[in-house]
């Protein structure tokens, strides 16, 4: 009963998301600033009906899909272990996803609020969370760091895990000191993302090398 509750405020907040796009249509321009360079300009537009209800249906679409991942997985049992952790992470992904579109709607509104500084502070919280969640996940076929080495065993898993979410909150860390680099940001943003999924890429490898043994 509580997840459905959960469930259909995400719901809502989604609908919410239709409606201020539905509301605002007549007071966008025809073309839409729509993507941003390294530097905060814009260097991208689209049609004001793409800018405005495309980031909405494909909140609706990842919604529907964040439902069916716990159905479908043939080791649901393991994700049902760490649900509550699962669901405010669609939760909060979601939330991300809003923040990035409201940007955009604001931005043309009017209201140029800088993506460089707004982006990152909500990136760095979302990888934050996900350094959690890894760390409370179980083996399944969708949720966490899926290499053929952690999905064989659950020693592996769980070592690749531990130091995955350590990482991935490092990586958070760093996406929130981006936001005092300007132009630079992308990059705390970027590398030490990138480089946390290569060291436990190759981690889980010689973890199962080493349970082999």
């Amino acid at each position: 009963m509580k997840s459905n509750r959960f469930y259909f405020v995400i719901f809502l907040l989604i609908l919410i998301t239709f409606f201020t796009s539905f509301l605002l249509y007549n007071k966008m321009p025809s073309y839409m600033a729509s993507h941003w360079n390294e530097k905060g300009e814009v260097n991208g537009y689209s049609s004001k009906l793409f800018g405005l209800f495309f980031m909405p249906s494909m909140l609706l679409g990842l919604f529907i899909l964040f439902l069916l991942i716990p159905k479908i997985d043939p080791l649901k049992k393991n994700i049902e272990e760490f649900r509550k952790y699962y669901d405010i992470f669609i939760l909060l992904f979601i939330i991300f996803m809003v923040v990035i579109h409201l940007q955009i709607i604001l931005w043309n509104l009017g209201f140029k609020l800088n993506p460089n500084f707004l982006i990152p502070i909500s990136i760095g919280i979302l990888f934050f969370y996900t350094g959690l969640i890894l760390e409370k996940s179980k083996r399944n076929w969708f949720i966490g760091i899926r290499t053929p080495w952690t999905l064989s065993s659950d020693i592996v898993w769980n070592k690749t895990h531990k130091l995955g979410g350590a990482l991935f909150k490092i990586s958070g860390l760093f996406a929130l000191v981006g936001i005092f680099f300007k132009n630079l940001s992308y990059l705390f943003v970027i590398i030490p993302v990138t480089i946390s999924s290569l060291i436990v890429t190759v981690y889980s490898y010689f973890e199962f090398r080493k349970l082999n043994r």
